[in-house]
């Protein structure tokens, strides 16, 4: 069996990325490295994300990150009731039922729940 824990992603500024990954989608910190200028930052399951300063020429390039969440209309209310700005509303979109947002770098965010993924995303 293989399970994927870890995804390094570059930022261009480790702090500012993990405060907004901690303050708006409630991921924890699991340690930081200063001399490399590193953040891992976990979900509720242990899944981590190293977020890595890079050059600010870093780009995106198409890479999403999607987060399940207990209900993503709950949670589009929520974030937007705390003034976080959204791509696309709860909807059906071309990968199912969900939300899209943007990290501060630009990285696409995109939050689903199992049961409207099951009955409005296909």
């Amino acid at each position: 069996m293989v399970k994927f824990d870890h995804l390094t992603i570059p930022v261009t500024d480790a702090r500012r990325s993990r405060d907004w990954y901690v303050g708006t989608l409630g991921l924890k910190v699991e340690f930081e490295v200063a001399a490399r200028q590193t953040v891992a930052v976990q979900d509720s399951d242990d899944f981590t994300i190293f977020l890595q300063q890079a050059p600010s020429a870093v780009r995106p390039n198409g890479c999403a990150l999607y987060f399940q969440v207990a209900d993503v209309e709950a949670t589009f209310r929520e974030l937007s009731e705390r003034a976080v700005a959204f791509s696309h509303p709860p909807s059906k979109l071309h990968w199912g039922y969900g939300a899209e947002l943007e990290d501060p770098d630009g990285y696409l965010i995109r939050l689903w729940d199992a049961r409207s993924m099951k009955g409005k995303g296909g």
